[in-house]
């Protein structure tokens, strides 16, 4: 179930272009647009009104260094009011180039240095199982941060640990330094993931990506962008 508040994502454009000024990571933040854009409209369970439900999916944007595109899904989806965008990375402003959770309501992590939001959700996954819970956590990362460390042990140790309830989304415009043999994918396969590679633009594809079953193992859907939406 995803938040209800009523919105299109004909809207989404509009909203993102109210921010404007120096943004280095435009074209990262673009690149998440549509995988935003279905999870919160037809797949988490959450709403701005229980953002301390402890029972709602959370959703992790490892991917913090550009989040333009998150913060107009947050406005769509009635976390934030539009005319906050306009002011972005203002001194007085709640949203800055990377998303803090203290200041901007819905947002769970604060994020943008490469290769903490993996290892973050799977802590989190692995505190809801032990509480007992089954809400989901979800966390999109860039393909290029697949290349820190920290990553590969995250994702073993998911594996290991069965997170079912753990699903990650990986951006991939083929901006990692040092690219992957057989497609990013086959990294999360030999640990144990299930996982799916789809069209990042593809909202049914996407839907029925992050929606499939897959009990006793966390879930990859690794979502290709073109090379031109780079960051």
């Amino acid at each position: 179930m995803a938040v209800k508040e009523k919105s299109d994502f004909a809207e989404i454009p509009a909203l993102f272009r109210r921010m404007t000024g120096d943004e280095k990571h435009e074209w990262a933040a673009a690149s998440t647009l549509d995988v935003l854009w279905v999870l919160y409209d037809r797949v988490l369970d959450v709403s701005p009104d229980r953002v301390d439900d402890p029972d709602r999916d959370r959703f992790l944007l490892s991917k913090g260094h550009g989040p333009m595109a998150y913060y107009a899904v947050l406005a769509a989806k009635g976390y934030l009011d539009p005319s906050t965008l306009d002011n972005w990375t203002a001194w007085d402003s709640p949203l800055g180039q990377h998303p803090d959770r203290v200041l901007v309501n819905g947002v769970e992590i604060s994020s943008g240095s490469l290769g903490h939001g993996l290892p973050i959700a799977v802590g989190t996954a692995l505190g809801l199982r032990l509480q007992g819970r089954t809400a989901r956590t979800f966390v999109l990362v860039g393909d290029a941060e697949l290349d820190e460390g920290s990553n590969h042990e995250a994702i073993a140790l998911a594996g290991r640990l069965g997170l079912d309830r753990l699903v990650t989304v990986v951006v991939d415009n083929a901006s990692g330094t040092h690219g992957w043999p057989g497609g990013v994918a086959k990294r999360f396969e030999v640990e144990g993931w299930q996982s799916s590679t789809v069209d990042g633009r593809d909202h049914a594809a996407l839907h029925a990506a992050f929606t499939q079953e897959h009990p006793g193992r966390p879930l990859v859907v690794v979502a290709e962008i073109g090379e031109g939406e780079r960051g």
